[in-house]
């Protein structure tokens, strides 16, 4: 696992659940769009830190199937920097353009991998992950586009030429999951299928992680022990979206946005 990973940045599929368990999770997260989904936060909490007022949300991050996977490239002692949800729509428009997540982080280090656990079918039609084996093994500058249908922050794209012949679709199951580098190349397709694709990108850092000078984020730790305190800590979610729990949502994405808004971070 851990050399195919530093080989081309990324591997999938990894089976960590049942399709049974991914159904349930699904289910949870569709209750609570109905419950919560008129409340205009709630939106943002599904991309940004949704482990802290989504109790269902953080038992997946811990989770020791998707944890041993991560541990074996980044040690015992793992923080999760963050854990959106990246959900297309049935027949929607959008999409994710070519680019590195690492570039906008505000980390000193490299050491991260991202787990993106499907909750629904990732397929070719329904815009799954897409990968350029070896990417992460240079940085390149990134421009700005806001596309309004492009489901990153800035609409962030690498400013090079992508062939898209080297792409590899990294097609998931319900219950799998693939992992890549914050430095190589993806991005996403939109979705034609009459599903949504439900996925969670769980960032994961080691303990010993440090942040950029005057970098002010929070991060949960999932494995082992904190011996570092280079993050703020985070607490796990008392309930479904409490009043204590989002005070602390807001205090910690606003911390967390402050960095990846900033043109100046890179």
């Amino acid at each position: 696992m851990k050399e195919a990973f530093e080989r081309d940045g990324f591997v999938c599929p990894i089976n960590v659940m049942s399709a049974e368990d991914a159904a349930g999770y699904r289910r949870q997260l569709e209750e609570a769009e109905a419950r919560h989904g008129a409340d205009k936060s709630f939106r943002k909490i599904l991309r940004r830190y949704p482990n802290l007022a989504l109790p269902f949300v953080d038992e997946i991050t811990r989770r020791p199937e998707i944890t041993d996977v991560i541990a074996e490239i980044l040690g015992p002692d793992l923080l999760v920097l963050d854990a959106p949800f990246f959900i297309k729509d049935a027949n929607t428009k959008s999409f994710v353009s070519w680019h590195q997540d690492l570039h906008y982080w505000g980390l000193e280090t490299e050491e991260e991998v991202t787990a993106w656990v499907a909750l629904s079918p990732a397929t070719k039609e329904s815009g799954c992950m897409r990968f350029v084996a070896g990417s992460q093994d240079r940085q390149v500058d990134h421009s700005d586009t806001f596309a309004e249908d492009n489901l990153l922050t800035r609409g962030q794209e690498v400013a090079v030429k992508v062939d898209e012949r080297d792409a590899t679709e990294a097609e998931l199951m319900p219950g799998q999951m693939s992992i890549h580098h914050g430095r190589v190349f993806h991005a996403s397709h939109p979705n034609r299928t009459d599903d949504r694709r439900i996925g969670l990108a769980i960032r994961y850092i080691p303990a010993h992680a440090r942040q950029t000078d005057g970098g002010n984020m929070a991060a949960m730790l999932v494995r082992g022990e904190d011996r570092y305190g280079n993050f703020r800590p985070c607490r796990p979610p008392a309930g479904l979206m409490t009043k204590q729990d989002l005070a602390h949502w807001s205090e910690i994405a606003g911390a967390r946005n402050a960095v990846m808004l900033d043109g100046k971070q890179g």
